[in-house]
């Protein structure tokens, strides 16, 4: 049996029809801009976390391979290395901590890669206002009897984009740099220097 739809009775329809598809369709697209926008916020958390990481394990490095200075790259308490501080070209070291710590200081503030040239060249390899702190955790005493190594902690902390959860009170490198301490971001590593002497 066929059944004849006059004109009248459904004129409407496709148009109602198509303006909640256009409506449902309009929802969708922000909520994909949404979700596009955290996809980018997460990658640049993703980068400066893995950039801190590769500075964190640059500056252990550095310390376990000269373990005759190890003291001496401590940083003051409530004192930083990197955004702020006041190495501005290592020029002027040739070897030991200083270079090592002004190397440091130049890998946390970006400067291996740079955009624009000449005096309007920014930083931008290396996190937001990434500041390193090298603390002793335990000084090494080598009496006899006694004979413990020197343990240092070192730690890197950047500007996050979001705030999150402060990081633990242990952590206090840069602690009050960023205003809010929900937007410090910090990853630590713990360095033991045997000493020789005790061999």
């Amino acid at each position: 049996m066929l059944t004849v739809v006059s004109p009248s009775n459904s004129r409407g329809t496709s148009l109602i029809e198509v303006l909640v598809t256009l409506l449902i369709l309009a929802f969708g697209l922000l909520g994909v801009a949404g979700l596009q926008s955290k996809m980018g916020v997460s990658e640049i958390e993703s980068y400066q976390r893995e950039q801190a990481l590769l500075a964190l394990t640059d500056m252990a490095d550095r310390i376990s391979a000269n373990p005759s200075q190890a003291a001496s790259y401590l940083t003051a308490p409530g004192a930083t290395v990197g955004t702020g501080d006041t190495y501005s070209s290592c020029g002027s070291y040739t070897a030991g901590w200083q270079l090592d710590q002004c190397q440091w200081s130049q890998l946390l503030k970006g400067v291996s890669e740079q955009t624009g040239t000449g005096t309007g060249a920014s930083n931008v390899g290396g996190m937001q206002n990434a500041r390193g702190c090298v603390t002793q955790l335990q000084a090494p005493n080598p009496n006899l009897g006694v004979c413990t190594p020197g343990v240092y902690q070192v730690t890197v902390v950047w500007q996050g984009m979001n705030m999150t959860a402060a990081p633990p009170a242990s952590l206090v490198c840069g602690q009050g740099d960023y205003g809010n301490d929900a937007y410090r971001r910090a990853v630590a590593s713990i360095v033991t220097v045997p000493l020789t002497s005790c061999f």
